[in-house]
């Protein structure tokens, strides 16, 4: 009894410990600047989150449950701190894709788990026709000949996307 006491504190520690560090922020990021824009109006987004284990608890005639990995939700806002949208980030019941989402060009800030982070609040540029996409799994390779200060990157280094072309242009990054 006094072991599950100690472990619920714990826990609740942790999670007060989690909501109070802050979230970290990262200069703003945008679509890939090598690729070509489509005739869409809109622009979209996609944000890999931290991966969080899944399951359904099924298969348990002797060989367990099945589990499977999916990117965490997150939020949308506006540059004024408004909600625009919460994302539930799945595209399928097992997949393990991001879902991309369609948006109105501008400019958004997204609060969303990170890997090695709590949160991370990632400014962001939608542009037409493209999509900009966001990695915060730490699973994202840019290509080996891309330069690290081409990059926008978290604290600890790992690539999260390309940077806007309004922060390139100014020398922001």
């Amino acid at each position: 009894m006094k072991s599950i006491r100690i472990c619920s504190v714990a826990a609740i520690l942790i999670g007060v410990v989690g909501c109070a560090t802050p979230p970290v922020v990262v200069a703003p990021v945008g679509p890939n600047p090598a690729n070509v824009a489509s005739a869409a109006s809109m622009g979209s987004l996609q944000v890999f989150s931290q991966m969080m284990v899944q399951n359904d608890d099924q298969n348990q005639g002797g060989y367990g449950k099945y589990d499977w990995q999916q990117h965490t939700d997150y939020n949308i806002y506006d540059l004024h701190g408004k909600l625009i949208m919460h994302v539930f980030n799945e595209t399928g019941h097992y997949a393990e894709a991001p879902k991309r989402i369609a948006l109105p060009v501008g400019n958004y800030l997204v609060k969303a788990q990170a890997k090695d982070f709590f949160w991370a609040k990632v400014p962001v540029t939608i542009e037409r026709g493209r999509t900009t996409r966001v990695h915060l799994d730490d699973n994202w390779k840019p290509a080996t000949v891309t330069l690290k200060q081409d990059l926008v990157t978290m604290p600890n280094g790992n690539p999260v996307g390309w940077p806007a072309e309004s922060t390139k242009k100014s020398g922001i990054n």
